[in-house]
C-alpha cells in the first residue's frame, strides 16, 4: 500500500514511477514530456495494441483501485512487454485518465447511437437510459474507475460527467423548443436524469444483491418501467 505522503506527492506507488512529475521507467521527466500531449498509435497494428492495454487497464483499476495497480500488472493482462506501455502511455497516471476519457467517449457513443433517428424526446429517453444500463453491465468495473477518479484526477472525474451532461443538455434543450418537453434548466435536468441513471445502475447492476449470483445484466422487472414513467411525468409539456 502506497504511504499517504507518497500519495500526496501524486506518486503511483507502484513500480517505481512517478505520478506525474517524476521520472517514468526510461529516465524522462514526466511532467516535461506529458506536454507534448497523449502518444497517439501511427498503425492499426498499434490501436489494437492500445486498445489492449486500455481493456488491461480497465480490468487492474476497477479491481485493485488506482493505488494498488501497477502497469506491470496491466501489461501482463494485456499480453505486451513493459516496455511496450511507454510506446502508448507517460505514466501510469496517463493511463488513468485516458481510461476514464475512453470510458465515457464509449457511453456516450452507445447512448448516440440508441437514439439515432428518433424524433421524440420521450422515446429518446427510453432507449437512451437503456444503452446506459447494458453499458454498465458489461462495464461494471466502471464505477470504482470513476470513484478514484474523483480523488486521483478530479479534473477527469469532472470532464466525464461534463461531457456526458453537455451531450444531455443539447437533445434537452432541442426537445424544449419542440414543445415536447415543459421548459426548465437544461443542464439542471441533465444531472438530475445523470444522477437517476447513476444511482438505479449502482442498487441493480453493481451492489450485490441478495440470493442473485452473478450480478444480473439486466434490471429487475417493473424497475425499468417505474423509472421511465417517473421521468415522463417530470419531463412532458404539460397542456
Amino acid at each position: 500500500m502506497a504511504s499517504d505522503r507518497a500519495r500526496a506527492n501524486g506518486r503511483d506507488g507502484r513500480d517505481g514511477r512517478d505520478g506525474r512529475d517524476g521520472r517514468d521507467g526510461r529516465g524522462v521527466r514526466v511532467g516535461a514530456k506529458a506536454e507534448a500531449g497523449p502518444l497517439v498509435p501511427a498503425t492499426a497494428r498499434g490501436e489494437a495494441t492500445r486498445r489492449r492495454i486500455l481493456d488491461a487497464a480497465e480490468e487492474v483499476f476497477g479491481e485493485l483501485g488506482y493505488y494498488e495497480a501497477g502497469v506491470s500488472e496491466i501489461t501482463r493482462r494485456a499480453g505486451v512487454a513493459q516496455g511496450t506501455f511507454y510506446i502508448y502511455f507517460h505514466t501510469k497516471r496517463e493511463i488513468f485518465e485516458q481510461l476514464i476519457f475512453d470510458l465515457g467517449e464509449r457511453l456516450r457513443a452507445a447512448s448516440s447511437a440508441a437514439i439515432v433517428g428518433v424524433e421524440d424526446r420521450l422515446e429518446a429517453e427510453r432507449r437512451g437510459f437503456a444503452a446506459f444500463f447494458a453499458f454498465v453491465a458489461e462495464h461494471r468495473l466502471l464505477y470504482r474507475i470513476v470513484r478514484d477518479a474523483a480523488m486521483v484526477a478530479p479534473e477527469a472525474a469532472y470532464a466525464y460527467y461534463s461531457r456526458i451532461s453537455q451531450g444531455y443538455q443539447r437533445g434537452l434543450r432541442a426537445a424544449m423548443e419542440a414543445g415536447q418537453l415543459a421548459p426548465a434548466d437544461p443542464e439542471a435536468l441533465s444531472y438530475a436524469l445523470i444522477g437517476i441513471g447513476h444511482f438505479i445502475a449502482l442498487r441493480w447492476l453493481i451492489w450485490p444483491q441478495e440470493g442473485v449470483a452473478p450480478a444480473p445484466d439486466t434490471l429487475p422487472e417493473g424497475v425499468f418501467d417505474a423509472v421511465l414513467d417517473f421521468i415522463t411525468r417530470g419531463l412532458v409539456a404539460t397542456q
